[in-house]
């Protein structure tokens, strides 16, 4: 798979890539180069085949929860699904301050999707992706999140609901009124006004994206330099490194769920 550390290092952090090569069609990319020449349009089966798993992973999951439910003993899974749905309900009540059926429900599902696939970072890393080699796969990376295709795909599904919300509740008159004349309520001052408020609307989906990657990449290539030291020194450090993501993993699907209500919530806001 590698012969140096530096190919090592590259080699995990390449995705599985199909896609049109100029040359070969439509085909999977047998080098970082073959999946830089396959343009932007090329899928990487990998996170996309990691993020459906745990979104499935998901729905099984709560799905099982439900049907399993008990009044008198309830079991683990019931007793853990009560906790996220109680924890999600909270924030949602104390951050979202319009009136949505869907916002607890969403933010349920980015928390725990995010959780699942921020997740499988515990998983060894040489594990999946020497399985995958033995199956004639010549790359495989198993964390979404690590990956900003897959984080920009969440973020920009939320600055779609987000533009939604706005001109559902705003009305397109109200939406623009509040891009035109906020943060100066002047007629002189539009343009100004336009810039910085529509630079304000495109970062959020930025913020989001990468936030999220950025954590999640810096953990993945850390995980992938421990791999490369003695294997007494990989236990020293890997278990640290692992227990420290106890708190990471959490912490990143909760302040991708907070920022997407915050951001929600400013969608249904209208002052005029």
């Amino acid at each position: 798979m590698a012969n140096t550390p530096v190919e090592y290092i590259q080699h995990h952090l390449q995705n599985l890539v199909l896609g049109s090569h100029p040359e070969k069609g439509w085909t999977i990319a047998q080098t970082p180069e073959e999946a830089r020449e396959m343009g932007f349009w090329a899928i990487h089966l990998d996170t996309l085949g990691w993020s459906i798993a745990m979104g499935v992973l998901f729905l099984w999951l709560f799905r099982k929860a439900a049907l399993t439910a008990s009044t008198k003993v309830p079991g683990p899974l019931q007793n853990l699904a009560e906790m996220c749905i109680e924890f999600v309900e909270g924030m949602v009540r104390d951050t979202f301050h319009g009136r949505n059926p869907l916002i607890a429900p969403l933010a349920l599902t980015i928390f725990v999707w995010v959780f699942l696939m921020n997740s499988l970072k515990w998983i060894p890393v040489d594990f999946i992706p020497g399985l995958a080699h033995l199956f004639g796969a010549p790359y495989f990376k198993i964390v979404p999140t690590a990956d900003p295709n897959g984080t920009f795909g969440i973020s920009i599904g939320v600055f779609i609901l987000i533009i939604y919300y706005s001109i559902k509740v705003k009305g397109v008159g109200g939406f623009t009124k509040e891009l035109s004349l906020t943060p100066f309520n002047h007629w002189a001052l539009i343009p100004f006004n336009l810039f910085l408020e529509i630079l304000g609307l495109l970062t959020k989906p930025l913020t989001l994206a990468l936030r999220l990657f950025g954590n999640m990449y810096a953990g993945e290539v850390v995980f992938i330099l421990i791999a490369l030291l003695p294997f007494w020194a990989q236990w020293t450090l890997n278990l640290p490194w692992a227990i420290f993501h106890l708190l990471v993993i959490p912490l990143q699907a909760f302040i991708f769920m907070v920022l997407t209500i915050v951001y929600l919530s400013s969608a249904h806001e209208d002052h005029h």
